[in-house]
């Protein structure tokens, strides 16, 4: 392989990392550091680049563990230019659509399906998809009641013969095109629904969001709407509304890791201070579950982990950056051997769970303590770093220090080195770095650190494009091959 050929390969793995980070931890919402304009744009110009000059890349991602934002982004700009591919292209990228549909909110899928119908995209094959992600519903009726919008949009679009008639179908069309036509339904959401508009016992039935506009429409008290509609709802809508009612009934233990950091962080010091040994134990039960088979298995891990005041996220996404922070801590502390787990907070505070988003952040004095030995004089075996990177007290030492560090101290990369990054730098198109010679990987879920790990090495630039390549390969793989098992 010639010099250009190799400068090439090496540029196009940097494009696929670039928007590999961007795609997993971008939602085009407000930064600490960026606006909602900027972070939109930055995202326009990435997923159109890497669509029009890595396209079979671009589909690749839908098995990676990028965010519902994005994926969503990526099945539509699929489906948009869908005459720029092969056929061989588009058998496969149909097949990664219907694997990444059947793994994405249903609200976020219907609200995809109305931008669908917004762009004009009304071929045979985009109609075949939606048809086919409709009939895997597990009932259209409980959808139809509670996302009737997005239904109907849909149905729409495909054309969804809707016959009159009995039947759960012709019920569903009934309700949807032709409202008050039927004295009654025999499938319980839909004739819940029609009674709800005046017997105000049938609100409790129905889903919570739809119960909501109901319950307000009938005066009821709030306490005891949310008393009643208690059986129902989801676990995220026990979260919202814990402060309103006086004991929420919450299995914390069955919760994912980052969700549970963000409602730990909700909670006053007070409570978080009282209910401690339960909201510990809660954390640490998530972590050996998000940890599974790699639980014990990292050695000696030695942690920075930001909780600085920049931590504190925006508006949109609060507390966002230091949920992850707390949540990798105890990932960490799970994937560590026993006893060889050492988390510093930039803060210098001791107590994770009474962390707050304070200060600057002297990561680089972090990064120090945090490359001392440990008990017995032995150096970590992984030190990572989760930050969003703005080294500034001093500015810049973070990324000095690991650079001495490698090329004096630790040539042989005896200790592994990574930082993950839970934000979107919106000016520079990817996650903020600390230094060019250590891997960097953007996150938005804990849980996703294993996986993320693996990916990071690609950036350290000891492995080519090929190496890149034949990962996202297997994961394409291993996504189908799993979705095709399930079904």
């Amino acid at each position: 392989m010639n010099t250009s050929e190799t400068l090439a390969d090496l540029v196009a793995a940097e494009d696929v990392l670039l928007f590999v980070n961007a795609a997993i931890t971008a939602t085009g919402q407000r930064e600490f550091r960026s606006d909602a304009v900027g972070q939109q744009l930055s995202l326009d110009f990435l997923h159109a680049y890497v669509r029009v000059n890595y396209r079979r890349v671009y589909a690749s991602s839908l098995a990676l563990d990028i965010n519902d934002h994005n994926a969503a982004r990526i099945v539509l700009g699929l489906l948009e230019t869908a005459g720029e591919a092969s056929a061989e292209e588009r058998r496969t990228e149909g097949r990664l659509i219907a694997a990444r549909l059947a793994l994405l909110p249903p609200q976020r899928v219907y609200r995809l399906f109305g931008e669908v119908r917004r762009a004009g995209i009304n071929n045979r094959r985009t109609r075949a998809i939606m048809r086919d992600w409709l009939a895997a519903r597990p009932d259209l009726g409980h959808d139809a009641v509670k996302y009737r919008g997005g239904v109907k949009t849909a149905a729409r679009h495909i054309h969804l013969r809707c016959p009159e008639g009995a039947g759960p179908l012709a019920e569903v069309g009934a309700f949807l095109f032709r409202p008050g036509r039927l004295p009654r339904y025999e499938h319980r959401l839909l004739d819940a629904w029609r009674r709800a508009h005046y017997e105000q016992g049938a609100v409790a039935e129905l889903p919570f969001t739809v119960a909501e506009g109901f319950a307000a429409r009938h005066g009821m008290k709030r306490e005891v709407f949310l008393k009643r509609a208690a059986p129902r709802m989801t676990r995220l809508e026990r979260l919202r509304t814990h402060s309103v009612t006086q004991r929420p009934e919450i299995d914390l233990t069955a919760m994912p890791l980052t969700r549970l950091a963000l409602y730990v962080l909700s909670l006053p010091f007070e409570q978080r201070a009282a209910r401690r040994t339960e909201l510990t134990g809660a954390l640490r039960t998530a972590a050996r579950r998000a940890a599974g088979g790699h639980a014990g298995s990292w050695g000696r891990v030695h942690a920075v982990l930001d909780d600085s005041f920049s931590s504190s996220g925006s508006g949109q996404k609060r507390r966002r950056p230091l949920a992850v922070a707390l949540a990798g801590h105890h990932l960490l502390e799970a994937l560590a051997a026993p006893g060889a787990y050492r988390g510093l907070w930039t803060s210098g505070r001791g107590d994770a769970l009474l962390v707050r988003p304070w200060g600057p952040t002297p990561l680089g004095m972090r990064v120090l303590d945090a490359l001392e030995p440990g008990p017995g004089g032995a150096a970590p075996d992984r030190l990572v770093i989760v930050s969003d990177g703005w080294d500034n007290a001093p500015a810049g030492l973070a990324g000095e220090v690991l650079r001495v560090w490698r090329k004096r101290l630790d040539p042989g990369r005896r200790t592994a080195v990574v930082h993950v990054n839970p934000v979107y730098d919106a000016d520079g198109f990817d996650v903020r770095r600390l230094a060019a010679g250590v891997p960097t990987a953007g996150i938005r879920d804990a849980e996703d650190l294993p996986a993320l790990v693996e990916i990071a090495r690609f950036a350290e630039g000891r492995t080519g494009a090929a190496e890149l390549h034949a990962y996202l390969n297997r994961r394409v793989a291993l996504f189908l091959g799993e979705k095709e098992t399930v079904s």
